[in-house]
């Protein structure tokens, strides 16, 4: 079932006061068509009997035959819009508001004196008046008229048309139709204008709520004036609830991407633990099958001659070494890939380091028959722990010796840039391929995995100079030549 489409805010806002306006001004014209008339003869009936109560007391003061009070007697008319006709005991004609006073005369005579009561109907009576309805069958109207005696005894006539009562009421009745059309055309226009106004900054509320439910932030409930104050509170408690729910969203996205890392690293753990066990039980395998083998070999006694048994122990020994010189190397890689080792940084003299370690090497050196060449600057001081650093020249030197070919020579240089001192170490012999230039620095990768074991290599000691480069905050690197491979790092100096 499709949901029924709803009006529009504005739409019922306009309906609402059309409504409103047009049923206030259908009321006003039925009470207007209904009694307008009856209150403008009920209000000539008062009038006509004020008017009777003016005159006989200007007649009281001045007397009816003076002039002063002829001229208040017009004043009373024309401001009443009544005829009046005063006359005295004998039927004698003292004033008249009419040009032609005799036909009015006959009219009140025949009232007062006549016998056919039949087209008059008595509205009220007093002491000294009289006032009825009459209708005028010659002219077929109707009158309001009073019949008073004044004081003096003088009979007073006073007559108002109803006609032109009527006529007044239907002019206003049309009039009212007509202000009331522009009217409620105007309300119209107004009511369209302020329902604008409040719906604006609504939609403007409901924009930047369906804004909120994108999770889009950025949209705030701009003041307006001329708004209604629960308008600008409703919006302002909007903005707040907007920054509240990017707050914690964020808070949220933080604490998402936290959680996301440590389940990443919690990942790459368990890899780095599956990896590790791999590399390790492929690495053991080798050089624990040779102890078992020759240590079997011994106890069989399948060469009982001394130099057999020197050899068969020889290889033993040689082959413990490299086990537990690896062993070494991922205790100390696992302490700086976890950060358990301290790192102390000191200033020293990295080329008197240098010279250490080559006649440290020296003995290798000559076995290998490589000749090593340092290009010394005098004392170049660097940052760094100094151990580590020796360890990190180490392994490049000793990686150089093993790989060294051809002219089988090692240079080591400086070269200084931007506060920086770098210490390369290059040996002639075949270039790195391109696609292992990265890959050198993971541990237990072998590029050469014969040769690697042909001088007792683990694939372990790039990684360990990689980690301590990276606990130093600084960089390492291998570069290919034409003859040879340039490995070399990075430390900060004040020179």
């Amino acid at each position: 079932m499709e949901k029924k489409q709803k009006t529009s805010l504005t739409w019922q806002l306009i309906l609402t006061m059309v409504v409103i306006v047009a049923g206030t001004v259908a009321m006003c014209w039925f009470f207007n068509t209904t009694f307008l008339e009856k209150y403008y003869i009920f209000h000539k009936e008062k009038e006509l009997k004020s008017s009777f109560d003016q005159v006989r007391l200007i007649c009281e003061k001045q007397g009816d035959s003076s002039d002063d009070a002829y001229v208040q007697f017009e004043r009373i008319c024309a401001n009443g819009n009544i005829n009046m006709l005063i006359a005295d005991q004998d039927r004698n004609l003292i004033w008249s508001s009419y040009s032609s006073a005799q036909r009015f005369q006959m009219q009140m005579e025949d009232w007062l004196y006549g016998s056919d009561r039949s087209r008059v109907q008595v509205l009220s009576s007093g002491k000294d008046y009289t006032l009825l309805r009459q209708t005028d069958e010659r002219l077929q109207s109707e009158y309001l008229v009073l019949l008073g005696t004044l004081k003096n005894g003088n009979n007073l006539y006073m007559r108002a048309a109803v006609e032109s009562i009527r006529e007044s009421a239907s002019i206003t009745n049309q009039f009212f139709v007509m202000v009331s059309m522009g009217a409620i055309i105007l309300s119209v226009i107004l009511i369209i204008v302020l329902s604008k106004g409040i719906s604006h900054p609504i939609h403007a509320l409901s924009d930047i709520a369906r804004r909120m439910t994108q999770l889009d932030f950025d949209a705030k409930y701009i003041p307006v004036r001329h708004v209604s104050r629960e308008i600008d509170e409703l919006g302002n408690s909007m903005n707040e609830l907007s920054e509240t729910l990017e707050e914690t969203i964020s808070e949220l996205k933080t604490a998402n991407v936290s959680l996301q890392q440590d389940i990443e690293k919690k990942e790459q753990i368990d890899e780095m633990r599956k990896e590790f066990l791999s590399n390790v039980s492929h690495e053991l395998k080798t050089p624990l099958a040779l102890i078992q083998g020759y240590a079997e070999g011994l106890k069989e006694c399948i060469n009982d001659d001394a130099e057999s048994r020197d050899f068969y122990c020889d290889v033993i020994m040689d082959e413990s070494e490299k086990m537990n010189h690896m062993v070494k190397q991922l205790l100390t890689l696992n302490q700086l890939e976890f950060g358990n080792d301290t790192v102390e940084m000191t200033r020293f003299d990295i080329t008197e380091l240098i010279d250490g370690v080559i006649q440290s090497a020296s003995i290798m050196a000559a076995q290998k028959q490589v000749n090593i060449e340092f290009y010394r600057e005098g004392p170049v001081y660097v940052w760094g722990d100094e151990f580590k650093v020796e360890e990190v020249i180490t392994n490049f030197l000793t990686n150089a010796m093993n790989h060294a070919a051809g002219e089988k020579k090692i240079t080591i240089r400086f070269q200084k840039h931007d506060h920086l001192v770098r210490t390369s170490v290059f040996n002639t012999g075949d270039p790195i391929p391109e696609e292992d230039l990265d890959k050198i620095w993971v541990k237990f990768y072998k590029v050469d995995k014969a040769r690697t074991r042909e001088y007792g290599g683990s694939g372990i000691g790039l990684s360990i100079v990689k980690a301590i480069m990276d606990s130093f905050h600084q960089k390492c690197g291998a570069v290919n030549h034409p003859d040879g491979v340039e490995f070399w790092m990075e430390l900060e100096t004040n020179n």
